[in-house]
């Protein structure tokens, strides 16, 4: 740890709480000014200001004098919706990414993680038809070892494939879900970061699904910021058809669905087998002809009129799996590491977090991190032991 304050690590900490030079400098009684000296590190604040630094963004005060920075290369972010949400808000998210990667690094250094493994791609993402998306989804399930029945555990799947799940309460309701691609240890990984809360399984499936389409189906080379709406929903319309294409196989959601197609009763049947929304099986049973688009926009009115268009039958909160970072640390504890191990494992690496905000960000329970007091002896006894 440096003597000196770090003030690339403060622009770091107020991005990450979304946060403008302006609106930190007010809730400190500073100028704008100022602080852009302290974070251009041509100023240093006295200890006073450091504290206050560290309430208000809620960081460890160890964590402003932190020598190196979060340094995990990450490509562009796809985000499920540019127009709605702030780009304060996307930047923050995308500053949570990181330290997730530097996290992941950390212990990437003692656990053996699954090794990325998907299948070779060769399309042109600009131009991509119908049948070439169906076709990946089709490819990545027969490269998986799927089959074309429903998949039970999506989540476990694509972790058991080397890409990195983890679930947090986004900020901005507004997103949803998003994926990064980062680069750890000279290896791309890929991080999908779920907005979590009252979500039920069908949504979540649906959710990682289309995370796994862009990672499949588009260039992490480009900057999102700079396509234009049209570009962005096509990105988005592509993501959804494989990951309704990945979820509901042709071959095989067909012949369930063709039984009683028009009927919303039977749907909800179909939900708890397939464990997709009864909304997304209409959007893709009209997607291969089993109903017309009349019959579509009928059923579809029908769920406005029964109230479901937010909440369906069957949807309950679902919560995440344990993920590859909680069975990492578990692996950890039971190979005669502490908690406190643990901790000094991400501080090593600079990740210089409090425990809670650690556990935000992987996912893990609360107060999952929290290191106890040494046990002291005990130095009393039952009397009822001496006879």
């Amino acid at each position: 740890m440096s003597s000196k304050f770090n003030g690339d690590r403060l622009k770091t900490a107020r991005i990450y709480r979304s946060m403008t030079l302006a609106e930190l400098g007010k809730s400190l009684d500073l100028s704008k000014q100022t602080l852009s000296l302290y974070e251009n590190n041509k100023g240093n604040p006295d200890f006073s200001t450091v504290i206050k630094l560290s309430k208000t963004l809620h960081f460890p005060i160890n964590y402003f004098f932190q020598e190196k920075n979060i340094n995990i290369t990450s490509g562009t972010t796809y985000f499920r919706s540019l127009s709605s949400t702030s780009k304060k808000s996307r930047s923050a998210e995308i500053t949570k990414v990181e330290f997730i990667g530097a996290l992941y690094e950390a212990l990437y250094n003692y656990i053996e993680f699954p090794v990325l493994n998907l299948p070779k791609i060769n399309i042109n993402s600009q131009n991509l038809s119908e049948e070439e998306i169906e076709n990946v989804a089709i490819k990545l399930r027969e490269f998986w070892n799927l089959g074309y029945d429903p998949i039970n555990d999506l989540q476990y799947t694509l972790e058991e494939n080397g890409l990195i799940v983890t679930g947090m309460n986004v900020a901005d309701q507004k997103i949803d879900a998003y994926s990064q691609v980062v680069n750890i240890d000279g290896i791309e990984n890929y991080i999908i970061v779920l907005s979590v809360g009252n979500k039920g399984k069908a949504r979540i499936n649906f959710d990682l699904a289309h995370e796994l389409g862009h990672i499949l189906l588009h260039p992490w080379t480009e900057d999102i910021e700079t396509l234009s709406n049209d570009e962005f929903k096509d990105r988005e319309r592509q993501a959804n058809k494989f990951a309704s294409s990945l979820l509901l196989p042709k071959e095989t959601f067909s012949k369930d669905c063709s039984r009683y197609p028009t009927e919303l009763e039977y749907y909800i049947r179909l939900k708890k087998k397939w464990g997709i929304s009864i909304q997304a099986m209409l959007y893709r049973a009209c997607d291969l002809d089993i109903i017309s688009n009349n019959q579509f926009q009928y059923l579809m009115r029908q769920i406005s009129s029964k109230g479901w268009r937010k909440k369906e039958p069957g949807d309950t909160p679902h919560v995440l799996n344990e993920n590859i970072f909680k069975m990492g640390i578990e692996l950890l504890l039971d190979n005669n590491y502490t908690k406190q191990d643990v901790t000094n494992i991400f501080e090593e690496s600079s990740v210089n977090l409090f425990s809670d905000e650690i556990e935000e960000l992987l996912n893990l329970p609360s107060k999952y991190l929290n290191v106890d007091d040494k046990p002291k002896n005990n130095i009393i006894e039952l009397k009822l032991n001496k006879h």
